[in-house]
């Protein structure tokens, strides 16, 4: 058991932090007054201004060009087709870099691994349909969103209630999304819905997954959903009315679209919690320069012992979780299997990035509370990703459930 980082992917990742200084950040200091805060970056609804979209447009052109919008996608999409290791490692080393979620990198130099982008999901798409789509999908022309969640269906995924009814060679679609990220822009999206209501009450299956073009009559993102104080969002309501989608836009095979969704679930989470490990580092590197510049009673309050007890137990929760994820992305690779796992490294992730960023604040005092620094932005997404992607009490829940099954190995 090796949890070297090879030297490729350490290349990989640096290419990736010099690609977004030298393209990105320019671009960012460039358009400065319009990505200054959500209020200049978001229209009434809270919705991306056009400028903005154009300006993500030509990051994810760019980076699609450089080779890193499709670094996680299967070779046969055009993709990179790098592991869980690798993913991990590099969403350590891009949150660690550049803190909190900004406008033109975070989700956009990279894409959701599952749910955007090349995500594996388009090998289950008709020929034609691939043939016709996945050019603009890898290059970062068009985006996809997910359309699964609902506002009773959340952890919960069988009880959902849009259905879809079979009309001749078209399936008719009604119901409401919610939760879903990037649904005010997206091109296209991964469309799940109810096919079978008999298999689906008795949860053995009957949900189908569509692929459907946004700009179909019948699907409408009626609004966002602005989260924590946010005057915008990248999370939004969909509706669907009456929407018709031809049979041949059915994703994988009939009534087993909730096994097509539940596929990504270790890399989602493996990114997620690379997220957390590099943005817990981003803050302890803020507090660890703060502790020694900062002066109380004649000295840096670095050598007030209260101080260091707050750094040294933002080293050991980062450490245990950096440790946690190394481990899991090593047995995902290996073929081992990680439900339960995955389920820890997301809830001790989030966890600890909620605990360490609130011990940077409480480093920095006032400070801490201002905009400026951004560790209260850091400290608004802890509280955010213990959310989706399964809570922490339904992480807790799986397990327990592993656990009494015999799955008891640690």
């Amino acid at each position: 058991m090796n949890f070297e980082i090879p030297a490729d992917t350490r290349d990989i990742a640096d290419g990736l932090i010099s690609f977004i200084d030298r393209f990105v950040v320019p671009l960012e200091n460039a358009h400065s007054d319009l990505l200054a805060t959500e209020r200049t970056r978001t229209d009434e609804r809270g919705i991306l201004v056009p400028a903005v979209r154009d300006l993500q447009r030509t990051v994810r052109k760019a980076s699609a060009d450089a080779g890193f919008y499709t670094l996680f996608g299967d070779p046969s999409l055009g993709g990179g087709g790098l592991g869980e290791g690798a993913l991990a490692h590099i969403q350590e080393r891009l949150n660690h870099t550049y803190g909190p979620p900004r406008t033109l990198i975070h989700e956009v130099v990279i894409p959701s691994v599952f749910t955007n982008g090349a995500t594996p999901l388009l090998l289950e798409l008709q020929p034609h349909l691939r043939d016709r789509h996945i050019a603009a999908i890898v290059s970062g022309e068009s985006t996809l969103c997910f359309g699964l969640s609902e506002a009773g269906a959340g952890s919960d995924p069988q009880r959902m209630r849009t259905t879809a009814v079979k009309d001749g060679d078209e399936w008719v679609i009604n119901g409401s999304k919610q939760w879903i990220t990037n649904a005010a822009y997206a091109d296209f999206c991964i469309l799940f819905a109810i096919t079978d209501p008999e298999a689906a009450r008795a949860r053995r299956g009957g949900i189908t997954a569509f692929f459907v073009d946004t700009r179909s009559e019948g699907f409408e993102c009626t609004g966002i959903i602005p989260l924590l104080g946010q005057a915008g969002s990248n999370v939004g309501i969909v509706s669907i009315d009456e929407l018709r989608v031809p049979d041949d836009h059915i994703i994988g095979t009939p009534n087993r679209g909730l096994t097509l969704a539940l596929l990504g679930i270790s890399k989602g989470r493996l990114s997620m919690s690379g997220m957390c490990v590099g943005l817990a580092q981003w803050a302890l590197d803020l507090s660890l320069d703060y502790a020694q510049q900062r002066e109380t009673f004649d000295v840096p309050i670095a050598q007030h012992q209260m101080i260091q007890a707050k750094l040294a137990e933002m080293a050991i929760d980062i450490y245990a979780a950096k440790s946690a994820v190394a481990r899991t992305a090593w047995m995902v690779e290996s073929g081992q299997p990680t439900r339960k796992e995955t389920s820890i490294v997301k809830a001790l992730t989030t966890e600890m990035l909620g605990r360490v960023t609130d011990s940077a604040i409480q480093i920095h005092g006032a400070m801490g509370l201002t905009n400026e620094l951004r560790i209260e932005e850091a400290w608004r997404l802890a509280r955010i990703v213990r959310i989706p992607d399964g809570t922490a009490e339904i992480q807790r829940r799986a397990i327990a459930l592993q656990l009494l099954r015999g799955d008891a190995a640690l």
